[in-house]
């Protein structure tokens, strides 16, 4: 009965061109992998990210991977060593929030983490 008053609802509004002219109309949708979120947990992040936050533990990674690159570009110097040691720091965070998260994929992660970039280089 519910399905029935939703098509219902849906072909009414398509009738009167509520449909038409909507942002990215003729365009694929973009469909975004959520393998790695567990499935009980996968509404909540949609929502969190649709409200423009983002957890902790990804913002850290990603500040990971731009101190990573700024390194990789820096020459020798004091700007070296700031950036590497806010580098540690961040990783101690990250590590600390995947412990107290019971993340186990970063402590795996962790111990192959010089053999992945060393095959990435």
């Amino acid at each position: 009965m519910l399905s029935w008053l939703a098509e219902q609802k849906i072909a009414e509004a398509m009738r009167q061109g509520e449909f038409d002219n909507l942002p990215g109309e003729g365009k694929p949708l973009t469909i975004e992998d959520l393998s790695g979120v567990p499935e009980e947990l996968r509404m909540a992040y949609k929502v969190m990210k649709n409200a423009g936050y983002v957890p902790e533990e990804i913002q850290l990674s990603q500040d990971l991977v731009r101190l990573d690159d700024l390194i990789a570009a820096c020459g020798d110097g004091p700007e070296l060593w700031a950036l590497q040691r806010k580098r540690s720091e961040q990783q101690l965070r990250f590590n600390m929030l995947a412990d107290q998260r019971g993340l186990q994929h970063n402590a795996a992660f962790r111990q192959y983490e010089g053999v992945i970039r060393e095959r990435l280089e």
